[in-house]
């Protein structure tokens, strides 16, 4: 197990949602101090508030990859279209190894399900029945097994 995908588990452990499980694992990657990183990813937890949408594992994994590839300027369609690239083969390879990139989906949940704002609390059940740590674990795993070949792109194509 690599340190990023332990320092997410960790920090999942710790209570932290799943978005700032990840992003918090790189902060020292992405210069951003743990407090800045936990605000930004506070609202991605849960499928974006836990609306049970876009994982927030891999919503965590596209800040990494934001705050390591991202700020393009507005006049460069190509450096954004470059980024998006980044983005879908990161979230293609989430899918692939996870079956899909939408929480409900992952937590095996209906469309109809009742929605809630109130996060359940981190028991050893939750723990249990939840696939989420190992969401976190692999969405970390996967930006260590990318971001080589991206840095290696991004040398190459100033």
């Amino acid at each position: 197990m690599g340190n990023h995908e332990r320092l997410a588990r960790e920090f999942f452990h710790q209570g932290y949602n799943c978005s700032q499980a990840v992003f918090l694992a790189f902060c020292q990657d992405t210069g951003i101090d743990q407090e800045t990183a936990a605000r930004i990813a506070s609202s991605f937890g849960g499928g974006l508030g836990r609306l049970r949408e876009v994982c927030g594992a891999l919503s965590g994994g596209c800040m990494v990859l934001g705050m390591l590839y991202g700020g393009f300027s507005p006049e460069d369609p190509a450096a954004k279209g470059e980024h998006y690239r980044r983005i879908q083969s990161y979230a293609e390879a989430f899918r692939r190894e996870n079956g899909a990139i939408v929480c409900r989906d992952l937590l095996h949940l209906s469309e109809d399900t009742p929605l809630s704002p109130i996060p359940d609390a981190r028991t050893q059940a939750y723990y249990k029945k939840r696939p989420c740590e190992e969401m976190v674990a692999c969405a970390a795993r996967l930006l260590d097994e990318m971001i080589p070949s991206f840095q290696h792109e991004s040398q190459n194509h100033p």
